[in-house]
């Protein structure tokens, strides 16, 4: 008699673009779990509720993208879900899971941040400056903070638009100072603007074509954590590489998120560079490698 499939997926919009399949596969391939399926789902955002109502008791666990990450929290509050106290601090959840009594909800960016800073450096992470604002940039800043950040600076495009990020991250338990900076608000090429912030970590989360380099030394960081993992390496990463400046890659954060998620799901752990091979295997098949 053959085992039901257990389903398993990324949902985002877009979705096609993501790795997530390539290491949950690879997750329960190594774990011997014969007939568990992952696959990208284009979920548009508004139209979550429809998608989960029609899913049948096969589905087990969901990651989520942009856009879904943080309206989720208010769909789990309407219907009463369980949401892990780091998905409110977060102010979004990139992960459900199946439970008896519904969906419970998770964010697994925030430890996996966590994790690979301290797998890549052990330096001071006082002074952060982040690149955009949204909430891949609130589990970042806050994940800093829980290893030991204590002045994290947004610089955005809009600061108006950034509110929710900035109050997420300054009701870290730590009470970090935080604040917003538009572009026009710093210079580091001898103009009249004030100078960029100094910094330890330079975090950047927005897409490759949106970097300028020279922010990098600018202000003086000594790790750069760059979310981005596809176009690799990206104009920050680059420069980081050339100056032997430590780095942690979106693909770092990824596998170390993906591995929290699996556990989830399966109940099973699996060893980070069982992930990160299946991740590299993937970005060389499209020419990143």
């Amino acid at each position: 008699m053959t085992a039901s499939p257990t389903r398993c997926a990324v949902l985002g919009d877009p979705v096609e673009h993501s790795l997530s399949p390539a290491l949950h596969r690879a997750a329960y391939a190594w774990l011997g779990l014969e007939g568990w399926h992952y696959d990208p789902v284009r979920v548009p955002g508004g139209t979550l509720p429809d998608f989960l109502d029609g899913l049948g008791p096969e589905w087990r666990g969901l990651s989520l993208t942009m856009p879904l990450k943080r309206e989720l929290l208010a769909l789990a509050d309407e219907r009463g879900w369980e949401v892990s106290g780091r998905a409110r601090s977060a102010g979004g959840a990139n992960t459900l899971v199946r439970e008896a009594a519904g969906w419970r909800g998770d964010n697994t960016d925030l430890p996996g941040a966590v994790a690979a800073v301290r797998e890549r450096h052990l330096g001071p992470v006082e002074r952060v400056l982040v690149l955009g604002g949204g909430a891949t940039a609130a589990s970042i800043g806050l994940a800093l903070c829980d290893l030991g950040a204590r002045e994290v600076t947004l610089l955005v495009r809009s600061a108006d638009r950034a509110g929710e990020t900035l109050r997420t991250i300054a009701a870290h338990s730590s009470a970090p100072h935080v604040r917003a900076l538009e572009p026009a608000a710093v210079q580091h090429d001898g103009g009249e603007a004030g100078g960029v912030p100094a910094a330890d970590v330079l975090v950047s989360t927005v897409p490759a074509d949106a970097q300028d380099p020279g922010l990098l030394s600018a202000c003086g960081a000594a790790l750069l954590f760059e979310a981005v993992y596809d176009p690799w390496p990206t104009p920050l990463a680059a420069a980081a590489l050339d100056h032997r400046t430590a780095l942690v890659s979106g693909l770092d954060l990824l596998v170390h998120q993906a591995a929290l998620q699996v556990e989830q799901f399966t109940g099973r752990s699996v060893p980070v560079e069982v992930l990160r091979s299946a991740g590299e295997a993937a970005l060389a098949a499209r020419g990143h490698g």
